[in-house]
C-alpha cells in the first residue's frame, strides 16, 4: 500500500521539480497540494503548482493559502528563480484552477480524513502554523514531516545565518518546530557541492527526451546562474528535490540525529537561524538555566538530517523525470 503525502509549497523551479517527484512515484500518493507565498507571490507560486500538476497528467487537488508571513512583509527570492519562479521561459498556464477551501482548512481536512498522513514542506511554513494554531492536535496526527529547511551546520542561503525558508516566516517556523510534530529537518547544505546537477547529468537528463527532464532542466536554469553567483559553484542546486527524495526513500538520509532546534526571531542580524543544541547542552543541569528552559521549551527533539546518498538520490531523480 503506498504512502499518502500532503505537501505545502511555495511553487517555484526547484519546488516544481519535487512535486513531479512526488506525483511520478509509484510509492506515494499526494493527497493534496497546498500553497504558500514564498518563492514568488501567492498567485504566481499557486499558477505553478497547477502548471506542473498538468504536465504530470495529476488531477491533485491544489489549494492556495496565505500570502504573507504571519507577522511580517513577504521577502521573494525573484533574483533567484526569475520573475514567474520557473525560469520565466512563457510557460502556458495550466487549464484548470485552484481549489475554493482555503490552505489551511484544505491541510486540516486532509490530516483528519487520512490517518498516518506524511507531510512534506517546501517552502516558508506560514500555512502549517496557521493550520497548527487552529487544530493544535494537527501534530499528534501527522505521523512525519520531512521538512526542506534550515543550515544546521552552515552558512545560509539568504543571509550568513540563515536559510530562505526558515527566514521568510520565523515565527511560523518557530510554531511548527515547538508543536510536538515529528519533523525531519533537511537543510540546505544537503543540497550542495556534489549534490547539485552536473553537466554530465544535465546532459543525461536533456538526452532522455523526457518533457519532464527537459522541464527540470530548463525551468531551474535561471536559477542556475543565480546558484553561481551566490556560490561560485557551478551546477543545479535543488533544495526540494533533496528533501522529496528523503520524504519518498527516508534511507536516503545517510546520517541523522535528534536535537532540541530553536528558530531565532527577534534578532535582526540572525533572524531565521536554526539553531541546532548538537552537544544536547540543553540536557546537562551545570549549563545555564535560562538558556536549557528556552531551547527545552520544544516538546519533541528535531530529527535533523546531515549527510545525503547523493548517488541513489540522483537514480531516484533521474527514474522518476525519465521513466
Amino acid at each position: 500500500m503506498s504512502r499518502t503525502f500532503l505537501i505545502d509549497t511555495d511553487t517555484a523551479s526547484d519546488d516544481a521539480v519535487a512535486l513531479i517527484m512526488a506525483l511520478r512515484s509509484p510509492e506515494v500518493r499526494v493527497a493534496a497540494i497546498t500553497v504558500v507565498a514564498g518563492n514568488v507571490p501567492l498567485p504566481q507560486a499557486t499558477r505553478n503548482a497547477l502548471y506542473t500538476a498538468e504536465l504530470c497528467g495529476s488531477d491533485v487537488p491544489i489549494y492556495a493559502g496565505a500570502a504573507k508571513p504571519l507577522t511580517r512583509d513577504l521577502i521573494l527570492a525573484t533574483w533567484f528563480h526569475g520573475p514567474d519562479g520557473l525560469g520565466d521561459h512563457g510557460y502556458v498556464p495550466a487549464k484548470r484552477r485552484a481549489e475554493s477551501t482555503h490552505a489551511v482548512d484544505a491541510i486540516i481536512d486532509t490530516v483528519r480524513a487520512n490517518p498516518g498522513l506524511e507531510l512534506v514542506t517546501l517552502g516558508p511554513l506560514t500555512n502549517v502554523a496557521l493550520a497548527l494554531q487552529r487544530e493544535p492536535t494537527l501534530a499528534k496526527q501527522i505521523s512525519r514531516c520531512v521538512l526542506m529547511g534550515g543550515a544546521p551546520c552552515c552558512e545560509g542561503n539568504i543571509t550568513p545565518a540563515a536559510e530562505f525558508n526558515i527566514y521568510v516566516d520565523p515565527e511560523a517556523a518557530r510554531i511548527v518546530f515547538r508543536s510536538g510534530m515529528p519533523i525531519e529537518m533537511v537543510g540546505w547544505h544537503l543540497c550542495r557541492h556534489q549534490a547539485a546537477l552536473n553537466r554530465h547529468d544535465i546532459d543525461g537528463l536533456l538526452a532522455s527526451g523526457s518533457p519532464l527532464a527537459e522541464f527540470a532542466v530548463h525551468s531551474n536554469s535561471f536559477a542556475a546562474q543565480a546558484y553561481y553567483r551566490q556560490t561560485h559553484e557551478h551546477g543545479i542546486c535543488l533544495p526540494d528535490p533533496t528533501a522529496m527524495g528523503i520524504a519518498i526513500y527516508p534511507e536516503l538520509c545517510t546520517s541523522s540525529s535528534r536535537h532540541y532546534v530553536e528558530i531565532e526571531t527577534s534578532s535582526d542580524m540572525t533572524r531565521g537561524l536554526t539553531l541546532v543544541d548538537r552537544l544536547d547542552v540543553a540536557d546537562d543541569s551545570r549549563n545555564i538555566e535560562t538558556w536549557r528552559a528556552t531551547i527545552a521549551s520544544q516538546p519533541n527533539k528535531i530529527h535533523v538530517c546531515w549527510t545525503l546518498d547523493i548517488a541513489a538520490w540522483k537514480r531516484h531523480l533521474f527514474r522518476l523525470l525519465t521513466a
